[in-house]
């Protein structure tokens, strides 16, 4: 199965885990063995944290590969896949490291899988420098069963900086090949909703004002809409540390989805988490394209004008992505 070894630079893009994970997944799903130098060089803290280790280790796991190099601090691995198989495989980030960036490494494997996969994540579910997993369950999830698959996504627990502490079970079944989608035709924003948490020691009002706030934010803008954001208290069994924030969702006539999510953090007033949240959905909705900015920077895309009449007027641009056209060799 080993063909010639792949070597990627880690330094590149902008010099952070996610060339380790694209890079990581992209072997698995080719069986190509994998060099990765200078890991994380672009950061404070170079090399592999423990959130990257676990989601390695787990890769390694679902395949029955090889991993060398795998150590806290490392900036050199080597791995080597094997066919990948299904069945019940565990991360424990053992941080506040975010489970959804476990998942971005894992998914595109087990969805190339020999058979069915349920994969326990651990860690943070609502932590900074990653997606909220608010953001994966009612946006990206949505989305990306548009290519033809469906997955499960249970909330047991959830974690927050720094102590994390939180689970997410992801179930899903192997599919023969992904269908291309189109996402060109944006609608009208049909409905606006989201929600303000706190969890722990955190008074129900700072979750009650994050929404008031956000809420006045959107409608300075959009005037004609119900925005219907729920303050929630987190219960006790299903969150563990203290932490509050906010996701706001747009839902367009076509069935887009757009997201302004913010966090809380020790010092930081209730209403401006809320009123970033709102700033930033809006900032997405401004710009007139058919996803947000965190669901359009996952590949590489070629980009061109528009060349229908009506886009070219408000200058439109067609963004496509090639796909390399996997087919699961074990079904």
């Amino acid at each position: 199965m080993a063909g010639q070894r792949v070597e990627v630079d880690g330094g590149i893009m902008e010099g952070g885990g996610q060339i380790l994970r694209v890079s990581t997944a992209l072997s698995c799903l080719l069986g190509l063995p994998l060099r990765v130098q200078k890991i994380r060089a672009g950061r404070s803290t170079p090399g592999l944290r423990p959130q990257h280790l676990s989601g390695l280790e787990m890769i390694r796991d679902l395949c029955d590969g090889q991993l060398e190099g795998a150590e806290i601090g490392s900036t050199e691995i080597i791995f080597t896949p094997e066919k990948i198989k299904g069945g019940i495989h565990t991360a424990d980030t053992k941080t506040a490291g975010s489970v959804c960036l476990l998942m971005q490494v894992s998914m595109p494997c087990v969805l190339f899988a020999a058979s069915p996969s349920e994969l326990r994540l651990k860690g943070g579910t609502n932590a900074e420098m990653a997606p909220q997993i608010d953001y994966t369950a009612m946006v990206f999830k949505p989305i990306v069963e548009k290519f033809g698959f469906q997955f499960n996504c249970d909330i047991k627990m959830r974690g927050y900086y720094p102590k994390g502490g939180g689970e997410v079970i992801v179930r899903m079944s192997p599919v023969k090949q992904l269908n291309p989608i189109n996402l060109t035709d944006r609608g009208s924003v049909t409905k606006i909703y989201g929600r303000a948490f706190v969890a722990g020691v955190l008074p129900f009002k700072v979750a009650k004002d994050m929404a008031a706030a956000a809420v006045r934010c959107i409608r300075k803008e959009i005037r004609d809409l119900y925005v219907n954001i729920q303050p929630v208290q987190e219960p006790k069994d299903q969150a563990f540390g203290n932490g509050n924030g906010i996701i706001i969702i747009a839902e367009t006539s076509t069935g887009c989805l757009f997201a302004g999510s913010s966090l809380g953090k020790r010092g930081v007033n209730a209403d401006k988490v809320g009123i970033e949240a709102a700033e930033m959905l809006l900032a997405n909705l401004r710009h007139g394209g058919a996803v947000d900015e965190y669901l359009q920077d996952q590949a590489k895309f070629s980009v061109k004008k528009s060349e229908d009449e009506e886009d070219a007027a408000k200058d439109a641009y067609i963004i496509e992505c090639q796909g390399i056209g996997m087919t699961n060799p074990y079904l």
